[in-house]
C-alpha cells in the first residue's frame, strides 16, 4: 500500500486544526446559524479531502502501472533473448550455431500466443544455465520462404537443428519441460547433485523429477539409467552417491545403496521404483506415474495427455469452482485405479477443449458437471449417469476396469412417429422400430452437414409415396450426428440400408447414386413379395 506524501499530510491536519478553532470561536459567539464563511470553509474542506484522495489514488495506479512495467520488462528481456528470424537470416544462423531451436509462429495464432512467454522463459533459464542453444522463432505467416525451407506447416512448430539437421521436438510445452528437453538434447541428459544445499536449491526449480541413488556411477544399472536419462524427453533426471542428499530429495528412500522414483508435486508426491533397471522397463514405469492422480487438461500438455500409453481415461468436465470441491475426494478414488486409468479434469467453460469431448455424448450445451470416460483400446466411451458422489465414481470406475461397464451412445428424444410417412429414428428407438420390426425398414442414415443427403432424402420421400400401400414396407431414417447404436456403423453419408423382416442381421446396402426408378426396382427385387410388388414408374 502506497502512503500520502508528508507534505499533503501537512497540509491536511493543519487545515484541519484552523477550522476546528474556526468552529470553537463560532460557539463561543453562540451563533446559532451558520454563515456564509462558514459554509465556504466547509466547502473548502470537501474540496481539499477530494483532491487529497485523488492524489492517493493517482500514487496507487502508479504504483500498480509501476508492478506491471516490471512484470513487462521481464518479458520483453527474456524475449530479446530469442532471436527474431527472417526470410535472409534464418539460413545463416542455423549454418552458425550448433544447437538451435526454432519456434514457428503466426500472430493469429492462440496456441502460438500461449506458448510464446513459455519459449521465451525457457530461453532465459537455458541462457542463465550457460546452454549453447541458440532460441530463435519465426513469423511464418509472414516469412513463408524461410518457413516453406523449414518445413513449418502448423502453428506453433518447434524445431531443434544440431548442427544444420533439423530434428521434431517431442517435449512439453511449459518453460520447464521446454528447457529439460533442450537440455538433454544438446548434452545434458541428467543433473549430479552433491550436497544437501544443491539438493535445496534444485527443488526450488523442478516440480517433476526422477532420482536415482547409486554407490557408484558405474555398472550395468547405472548405464541404463542413464540410457532411460537420455531416451526420455520430459522429466529431469537427477543422480547421487549421498545418501543424505537422496532422503533430501526423496524421503522414504529404503534402499540405501540402490534406488529410483519419481517425485511430482501433488498429494501422491513420492512413487519407488521396483522393477528392473533396464531402460525400456524403467521408461514404462515412467509413463504411467509421470501425471498427478488428476491432471488438468489443457493446450499445452494435451499432446503429453494423449500419447500416454494408459488405455482407460475417466475425464471430468466441470466449472473450476465445482472442481474445487471435488478435487480432492476424485484424488482418493484415483488413488485406488493408479497405473490402470487416468483422470482428468476440463473446464466445461473452456470450449476449445470441452465442447469436442462433449459433442461426442451429445452434451455440448451442458454447463453442470459431468463425468465421462473412453476406453481407447476398444474405442468405446462412456457416461456416469446416476447422481456424483464418490461411491458412484469409484463403482462407474471399478466397472470400467472389468469391462462390465456399458458403452454410452448418443440419443435424441423419442419422437411422435403417429402418422408419420417416413419413421424418425433416435439412438434409443434403433432397437424396437428397426432390429425388433416385423416388417421390412428401409433406413436412411443422414448428418445435417453432408452435402448430398438432400438429395437422397428428396428419393426417400418420394418412394415412401410410391409404396405408400405396401404394409410389410416402413421407411424411416435416423440422424447419425446426435444419435448412435452399436449395429449402426456407417462410413459415408448419406447412407441406404433394407433391413429385411426375416434378416434383420444382415442389412443390404442400396446405392445412393442410383435413381429412383433403380431404387424402386432394387427394393422390389431384395423384398420377395410377388403378391405386393408395385410398378416401378414413379
Amino acid at each position: 500500500m502506497f502512503t500520502r506524501k508528508p507534505t499533503s499530510r501537512f497540509i491536511f491536519f493543519t487545515l484541519i486544526l484552523v477550522l476546528f478553532l474556526s468552529f470553537l470561536i463560532t460557539i463561543k459567539a453562540s451563533d446559532p446559524t451558520p454563515n456564509a464563511n462558514d459554509e465556504e470553509d466547509l466547502e473548502g474542506l470537501e474540496e481539499l479531502i477530494a483532491l487529497d484522495e485523488e492524489e492517493e489514488r493517482q500514487e496507487q495506479e502508479e504504483g500498480s502501472h509501476s508492478v506491471r512495467s516490471s512484470e513487462a520488462e521481464v518479458l520483453t528481456k527474456a524475449q530479446r533473448i530469442v532471436l527474431e528470424l527472417n526470410n535472409d537470416n534464418t539460413k545463416r544462423a542455423i549454418d552458425g550455431n550448433e544447437f538451435v531451436l526454432i519456434l514457428g509462429y503466426a500472430p493469429w495464432c492462440a496456441r502460438s500466443a500461449e506458448l510464446m512467454p513459455q519459449f521465451a522463459e525457457a530461453a532465459t533459464s537455458l541462457k542463465e544455465l550457460g546452454s549453447p542453444l541458440l532460441m530463435a522463432k519465426l513469423d511464418a505467416d509472414r516469412h513463408t520462404k524461410a518457413a516453406s525451407t523449414l518445413g513449418i506447416k502448423g502453428f506453433p512448430t518447434l524445431l531443434l537443428f544440431v548442427n544444420g539437421t533439423s530434428q521434431a521436438y517431442t517435449g512439453g510445452l511449459s518453460a520447464e519441460e521446454i528447457v529439460i528437453w533442450a537440455r538433454k538434447k544438446t548434452g545434458v541428459p541428467l543433473i549430479r547433485i552433491s550436497s544437501v544445499a544443491e539438493a535445496d536449491e534444485f527443488l526450488k526449480k523442478y516440480h517433476t523429477f526422477v532420482i536415482g541413488l547409486f554407490e557408484k556411477f558405474e555398472g550395468p544399472d547405472y548405464d541404463e539409467f542413464v540410457k532411460a536419462a537420455i531416451s526420455d524427453n520430459e522429466i529431469q533426471f537427477v543422480e547421487t552417491s549421498n545418501i543424505d542428499v537422496a532422503t533430501v530429495l526423496f524421503p522414504d528412500i529404503k534402499d540405501t545403496n540402490h534406488f529410483l522414483g519419481i517425485v511430482k508435486s501433488e498429494p501422491e508426491r513420492y512413487t519407488p521404483y521396483e522393477g528392473t533397471f533396464k531402460m525400456d522397463k524403467i521408461l514404462q514405469f515412467l509413463d504411467y506415474n509421470k501425471l498427478p492422480l488428476v491432471t488438468k487438461l489443457t493446450e499445452l500438455n494435451s499432446a503429453r495427455v494423449y500419447s500416454s500409453p494408459v488405455q482407460l481415461q475417466v475425464i471430468v468436465f466441470a466449472e473450476v469452482d465445482e472442481f474445487k470441491n471435488l478435487l480432492e475426494p476424485l484424488q482418493e478414488v484415483a488413488r485406488k485405479f493408479k497405473s490402470k486409468m487416468m483422470f482428468l479434469y476440463v473446464d466445461i467453460t473452456d470450449e476449445n477443449l470441452a465442447k469436442p469431448f462433449l459433442t461426442l455424448f451429445g452434451l455440448e450445451e451442458a454447463k453442470n458437471t459431468v463425468v465421462t470416460a473412453f476406453d481407447n483400446k476398444i474405442s468405446s466411451k462412456f457416461l456416469l449417469q446416476s447422481d456424483l458422489t464418490p461411491i458412484n465414481i469409484e463403482e462407474f470406475c471399478t466397472r470400467l476396469l472389468d469391462g462390465t461397464l456399458s458403452p454410452y451412445f448418443k440419443s435424441q428424444p423419442i419422437p411422435d412417429n403417429i402418422e408419420a410417412s417416413i419413421q424418425i429414428i433416435v439412438g434409443k428407438t434403433f432397437d424396437d422400430l428397426v432390429l425388433s420390426s416385423p416388417k421390412n425398414v428401409l433406413l436412411e442414415v443422414h448428418t445435417p452437414w453432408c452435402i448430398s443427403c438432400e438429395t437422397t432424402s428428396k428419393h426417400v420421400e418420394k418412394l415412401a409415396k410410391h409404396f405408400k400401400g405396401l404394409d410389410n414396407l416402413v421407411f424411416a431414417r435416423i440422424d447419425a450426428s446426435t444419435n448412435e447404436h452399436p449395429k449402426l456403423q456407417v462410413d459415408e453419408y448419406p447412407a441406404l440400408f433394407l433391413y429385411p423382416a426375416n434378416d434383420k442381421a444382415n442389412p443390404i446396402k442400396l446405392s445412393t447414386k442410383s435413381g429412383l426408378k433403380e431404387l424402386a426396382a432394387s427394393i422390389n427385387k431384395h423384398l420377395k413379395a410377388n403378391d405386393h410388388v408395385k410398378k416401378d414408374e414413379l
